[in-house]
């Protein structure tokens, strides 16, 4: 069981891995680094922006999301795919590859549900019925309430998601919000259970 639990981490953190941390090295503060380099260096990095500025909208945006996503993981989320990361690129040649590719298997909505980080990633094609169509001004507090939540909330809000009809979803949700964050756990049991 327990091989079983460490071949399922392991994938997760790739998976998660294979879309947040081509922007992870991104990190700094870009004026001291401007400042920092080199002649050659400016030169290299005018030819990346050249390089970006080329690539078509739809990338840029991938990569504008991939980068605003790591910047909302906690820095143990960020530590823990950095780990991965090195662990990954431990990996043979052909194992990894074999991993980009069952990710590549995904639809899109996994896939974007895995910049959330590890832990909502793997939750979230189950939340994703609950929380696909969240109204802007609602994104951001129900971003922080699953981040909020336990292995064991979230495992109680995805079997809700699952039974809820879809004209139920906005109301529940909104209900779910107004619940102080210390009675989470009991309301989200108490509901499961009804």
């Amino acid at each position: 069981m327990r091989r079983r639990d460490a071949n399922a981490g392991r994938l997760a953190l790739c998976l998660a891995l294979s879309v947040l941390w081509p922007v992870a090295a991104q990190q700094g503060d870009p004026q001291r680094q401007w400042d920092t380099m080199s002649a050659e260096q400016r030169q290299a990095w005018q030819l990346r922006q050249r390089a970006w500025d080329a690539l078509p909208l739809a990338e840029r945006e991938d990569r504008r999301a991939r980068y605003a996503a790591w910047r909302g993981l906690d820095s143990v989320q960020q530590a823990r795919l950095r780990t991965a990361a090195e662990a990954f690129a431990a990996l043979p040649v052909a194992e990894q590859a074999a991993l980009r590719a069952r990710f590549d298997t995904l639809d899109a909505m996994q896939q974007r549900g895995w910049r959330l980080g590890p832990a909502l990633g793997a939750d979230w094609p189950r939340l994703q019925p609950l929380f696909a169509f969240v109204p802007p001004d609602e994104r951001v507090a129900s971003l922080s309430l699953l981040r909020q939540l336990d292995a064991e909330q979230r495992d109680d809000l995805a079997a809700l998601a699952q039974r809820l009809p879809p004209q139920d979803r906005e109301a529940f949700r909104r209900d779910l919000l107004a619940v102080p964050t210390e009675q989470r756990g009991a309301w989200l049991r108490a509901r499961r259970a009804q």
